[in-house]
């Protein structure tokens, strides 16, 4: 019998994978896409982080499976990569992080910790004191459009600022669709540590009302050091194809920065800054009859 499939850690992982026009299916084992020709390509599935799935792909039942054994995100985009249709979960909340989440949410003095503490990170400075989420807010959205500013400046590119229709993909600018493009591959990867931490990606404390809240949250702490500084440089090169060039740029950037090594840890940094503790389960829940296997992935695996 072959032994049980673990989930290895995502920060030993690759990043994202693009794949289009093919058949995902497991074949003599092994996770493959298959083209209209009949050509195999083996893709070592348990050690990418996410896989995006563009338009063109059909995925078989067997290679959904494999695929949530070892602990890696499908999710199913449009072109480019920008609109999410469907996304497998192969990790989830731990009901005691879940709660510990929702907890620190809930809670208006935590909440606010937590959002000064996203400030912090982000902008490498204390929030400035007594402001109410709504300002910080305010002020981050002030300081986020002046980045845009400096980027376009930085690499001689046009820019009117922040705008596309995810509806009308070619409708937008060079920039925009590359920034598009580019955060796509970021909230990917966010999503996939965020589950594999054992949290939810819909709970947030500076977004809210999304599946993605949390996503966005902390996608957010390393757009303009990571994603953002790609999308500007690949619009400014005059490529062809841009979309595919930035995807490209993208992975040299999480691998330069380190990004997986980086995204639990810092989840469980900005969360700790609330100043609450893990609830402890109640005193009259079942324990576990069905011990788990041993564990070398993250907390949210199963």
């Amino acid at each position: 019998m072959l032994p049980h499939l673990r989930p290895i850690p995502i920060k030993d992982r690759i990043s994202i994978l693009f794949i289009e026009y093919g058949n995902i299916d497991v074949i003599d084992g092994a996770f493959v896409v298959v083209d209209k020709t009949g050509v195999r390509t083996q893709i070592p599935v348990g050690s990418i982080a996410c896989l995006m799935l563009e338009p063109g792909t059909r995925v078989s039942h067997a290679a959904a499976v494999l695929a949530s054994k070892v602990g890696t995100l499908m999710i199913w985009v449009g072109e480019g990569g920008v609109r999410l249709y469907a996304c497998g979960q192969p990790g989830g909340a731990r009901s005691d992080r879940l709660l510990y989440q929702a907890k620190l949410s809930l809670d208006d003095t935590a909440r606010l910790k937590v959002v000064r503490k996203m400030y912090q990170f982000r902008f490498k400075e204390d929030a400035p004191s007594r402001r109410s989420i709504d300002q910080l807010r305010g002020i981050e959205g002030a300081r986020v459009k002046a980045t845009y500013k400096v980027m376009a400046k930085r690499y001689g590119v046009p820019w009117k600022g922040r705008n596309y229709d995810v509806t009308n993909w070619d409708a937008g600018d060079v920039v925009n669709r590359c920034l598009s493009a580019a955060n796509a591959c970021l909230y990917g990867i966010t999503e996939a540590a965020i589950l594999a931490a054992g949290y939810s990606p819909a709970i947030g404390f500076i977004h809210s009302g999304k599946p993605l809240s949390f996503v966005y949250d902390i996608a957010d702490l390393f757009k303009f050091d990571t994603v953002v500084p790609a999308a500007f440089k690949i619009a400014s090169q005059g490529h062809y194809n841009p979309d595919k060039e930035v995807r490209k740029e993208c992975r040299k950037m999480f691998i330069e920065n380190k990004i997986l090594e980086k995204l639990i840890p810092s989840i469980q940094e900005i969360l700790d800054a609330g100043e609450l503790k893990i609830p402890e389960p109640a005193a009259d829940v079942l324990p576990i009859v069905i011990q788990e296997h041993e564990r070398i992935g993250d907390a949210g695996h199963r």
